[in-house]
């Protein structure tokens, strides 16, 4: 069984959207699951390739988000 593209059990760099399923903000307006904001989750649909692009490349770099923590877990098991 192949995993889809846009599976939220893998959060892989190849979905669409960083989201992964986890979407918790506690404390500020940063998802702690994506690294996204309230106002990029909420209109993620009407983003640009350009814009998304920007938000993966933001959240990439700051690398908190459970997403990559995630995928860092998988890596170091295979």
């Amino acid at each position: 069984m192949t995993e889809s593209a846009n599976s939220l059990s893998t959060g892989d760099d190849h979905s669409d959207s960083p989201c992964i399923g986890v979407c918790t903000t506690l404390y500020d307006e940063i998802c702690q699951g994506c690294g996204r904001t309230l106002h990029e989750v909420s209109n993620w649909v009407f983003f640009s390739q350009e814009e998304k692009d920007s938000v993966w490349k933001r959240i990439r770099a700051d690398g908190s988000a459970m997403r990559f923590q995630r995928q860092a877990k998988e890596f170091k098991t295979t």
